[in-house]
Parts: structure tokens; sequence; C-alpha cells
């Protein structure tokens, strides 16, 4: 059961004067405060539609996501909560279970026409949106009140991993002063209450099959843009998780390489398998030359390469279709970008950001 919650005024005497909470005068209102700042549920929450309709004809009063690319199906109740509405809100996660990628962004764009939601998006969590979204979902429902069947049915759901629960919402008023008290009816701290429902695969955006993101770190001098603008290559290392991507690049597939914190820096078409730099070779004005043999300023060495080939420098050769100096890189907020050294682009507000910086007609 949730702890109740109570509110003092310090008289000028000193004396505490209680402040009787009450409902908030109006749904709406409630719905209008968390749609300004959802964080008053406790986590960074950006909505992304109110009043969304289903495909049943029922209607979510507020859709979020969170930083992890979660839904977040909310339901207002002014007053004491029925428990007919967890049936509803779960009805509504049916519901949103289905939806991909492509439906969430036309969610959000049938809602807020700008900014678009890969820039709304980093401006709440200062980083691009996620590869996938709608990879699970969590319930809440918003009400100032719960009756004991409401509670009991709650409670036994989030024990078998339900991710539902009821937020309650405390209304004071003090003369012209307005205030809201939180509490959640399970303890939203736990660790436990950080899953949510996992939802099927496929819910990532749609891929063109032809373009790929490649991080191209410059940290410790181990590598360099300058190096990989001037010969046509792109290249990473220090371990298997580092290079295991970067191998799996195709021969022909078009690239877009960025330095990590900059920007993207170039565009290009691999024309060669993945080698072990020490083995590497490239083609260079029309001559055949190894890779280590080149004029090079950064190392391309890890500590231990020598024995552990897994810990190798691996270098991808690549035909430069447009490249700019790193002070040139392209880079608007929203962008995606992606902690695997090489990975595909499925985001389309960067590709069309990355078509136009660098004048590419398709």
């Amino acid at each position: 059961m949730t702890h109740e919650v109570g509110l003092w005024r310090i008289g000028a005497s000193g004396e505490p004067v209680r402040i009787t909470s009450s409902t908030i005068p109006l749904e709406s209102q409630l719905e209008t405060l968390i749609a300004r700042d959802p964080a008053i549920l406790g986590e960074p929450l950006m909505i992304i539609g109110q009043q969304v309709a289903t495909s049943f004809g029922g209607i979510i009063d507020l859709l979020g996501v969170d930083g992890d690319g979660v839904l977040h199906v909310l339901e207002l109740k002014r007053g004491r909560t029925p428990r007919e509405v967890v049936a509803q809100i779960l009805d509504y996660a049916s519901w949103a279970k289905e939806l991909s990628h492509d439906d969430v962004l036309a969610i959000y764009a049938e809602s807020q026409q700008e900014p678009p939601f890969e820039v709304a998006f980093s401006n709440v969590f200062g980083a691009g949106p996620p590869d996938e979204l709608n990879t699970g979902h969590r319930l809440t429902i918003v009400a100032h009140d719960a009756d004991p069947a409401t509670e009991r049915i709650v409670s036994y759901l989030s024990s078998f991993a339900v991710p539902v629960n009821v937020v309650f919402f405390r209304y004071f008023e003090d003369d012209d002063r307005r205030y809201l008290a939180r509490t959640w009816l399970i303890d939203e701290s736990k660790p436990s209450r950080t899953a949510s429902v996992k939802q099927r695969s496929g819910t990532k955006e749609a891929w063109n099959r032809q373009d790929w993101y490649v991080a191209l770190g410059e940290d410790n001098g181990h590598r360099s843009w300058d190096d990989a603008r001037r010969y046509g290559f792109v290249s990473a290392g220090g371990g298997t998780w580092f290079s295991r991507t970067l191998v799996n690049l195709p021969i022909g597939a078009r690239i877009f390489t960025c330095i990590p914190k900059t920007g993207y820096v170039g565009v290009g078409t691999v024309i060669g398998e993945a080698r072990p730099a020490k083995e590497a070779v490239l083609e260079i004005d029309g001559e055949t030359r190894r890779f280590m043999d080149l004029d090079l300023n950064a190392s391309y060495r890890h500590e231990g390469d020598d024995q552990d080939e897994t810990l190798s420098e691996y270098v991808v050769p690549v035909t430069w279709i447009h490249d700019v100096p790193r002070e040139q890189a392209k880079w608007t907020r929203g962008m995606f970008a992606n902690q695997n050294s090489a990975c595909k682009l499925r985001n389309k507000f960067t590709l069309e950001r990355l078509l136009e910086a660098f004048d590419l007609d398709e």
C-alpha cells in the first residue's frame, strides 16, 4: 500500500499548519503538467503523443519514450481509480507492443511538427535515439487515489514482472500557491522495477542495404583521420570487440565515417576486405604498397598485438567519394552515433542530412 503524503506550512509563530490535499480540478490539467515536464514522474521521459488513438478505438492519454527507446503508456485518472483501469492500460499495452520504429516516429510527427524527433530526443537525453525503438514498454496509471482492488491487481501483476505501476499525485492549495506531491504504489527505485516488457525484434528502422556507419576514434594516437583520408582506408582494433564489426563490412558498402564527439568527416565505398595492419596493402597512385610502410601519423599498434592477433588494428581499403578535414566535420543535434566500430546506418534523419552535407544525389 502506498504511503500517505502530508504537507505542513510552518506558521509565523512556528506552529505547523496542515495543508489538506484534494483532487486536481481537471484531468486535462494533470495531463498538461506531465506533458510539459514528464520528469515529474521521476525519470527523464519524452512525450511523443497526447490522446493517441489506438486501432480498436481506445485513446491513450500520454505516450512517451525513455532514453533506452522503451515506450511508456500513461493513463490518467483525476480521482479514485476503479480496477477497470488496469484492464484498460493492459489493453493499450497490447496495441503499443505492435508499434514499429516508423509507427513511433509517425505518432510523434502527428503530435508535434517541430523539432524533428531525433533533435527532440537529443535535447531531452543528451544523445541521439537508439537504433531500435519500442524494445519494451512500461505502464503507468496516474491518479489521486486507487481502490483496494486496483492496488491488489497491480501488486499481483508486478510480482510476475509485468511493468505496471500506479503513481499518486496529491494536489495542495495554500493561499495563492499550488503544489504537487508524488508517491508510487510500488517502489520504483528497486532494481526489479527498472525492467520492462521485452518486445520482439523488428522494431528498427528499415535499412536500405547499402549504408553503414563507421566510427574512427583518434584516441591515444592509435589511428588518424589525416592518414585515412590521405591513403583511403578506415581502421579499428585493440581487441575483438573493436575489430569484429569492422571486419564484417562488405565490399561495395557505402560508409559514412564519424569521428566520435566531432562529427562525420567522409563518405566512401569499401573496396577490399579487412586485414591486420601488419598484413594490409593499399593501392596508392596505381602502386600496391604495404600499409605499415606508408608515412603515417599514428601507430596502428596495440600492446601485445605481436603475440595476440585479436589485438591487431584492422584496416579496410576505401575509395572516398567525399571527405573533409576534421575541422569541417558534419554534425547536427540528433544525428546517429554508436559505440561500435561499424554498424548498419538506418537512421533516416541522419542520412538525409549527410546526403545534403556531402552533396550526394541519393
